[in-house]
């Protein structure tokens, strides 16, 4: 099932199965949207239950159950050069998932590369900000990895 360039969708008690060994079969893609909710869902497949992808935003996955597949996927961030807008993914939550027989939980793919890096006497030698504030005030994180 694929939303795209979607406002304001809800999906509930959604059943989605294909063959843990099928590939290329991602249960829900969501991409360009804004404002998804996937609630009391059972997802599996042999690539991600859910995969979202750039250009989306403000993103709720809650009470679904994975298994079999990859899991739930945020990304490829990266992977396309020069496409600096079209990889932004902001506001997303998963909150009371069960995955089972998944090869990956929850994920973040991403093309980066550090190359030839000596760290000495660093506090803090890999950072994830979840949400980056370079001046406060900003929005406090309720949650976090």
């Amino acid at each position: 099932m694929q939303i795209y360039g979607c406002n304001k969708i809800r999906m509930h008690n959604i059943l989605i199965k294909a063959p843990g060994n099928s590939k290329n079969t991602d249960g829900i893609k969501i991409g360009a949207s804004t404002d998804v909710h996937v609630t009391n869902s059972v997802i599996g497949t042999g690539d991600d239950c859910i995969a979202i992808l750039g250009k989306s935003s403000d993103i709720h996955v809650s009470q679904v159950f994975c298994g079999p597949g990859h899991g739930i996927s945020i990304g490829s961030m990266g992977y396309y050069p020069n496409n600096e807008n079209n990889d932004v993914v902001t506001g997303v939550t998963v909150t009371d998932c069960t995955f089972r027989g998944t090869t990956d939980g929850v994920r973040i793919k991403t093309w980066l590369t550090f190359s030839n890096i000596h760290l000495d006497s660093v506090d803090n030698p890999i950072i994830i900000d979840q949400e980056y504030c370079p001046k406060p005030p900003c929005n406090q994180v309720k949650f976090a990895i």
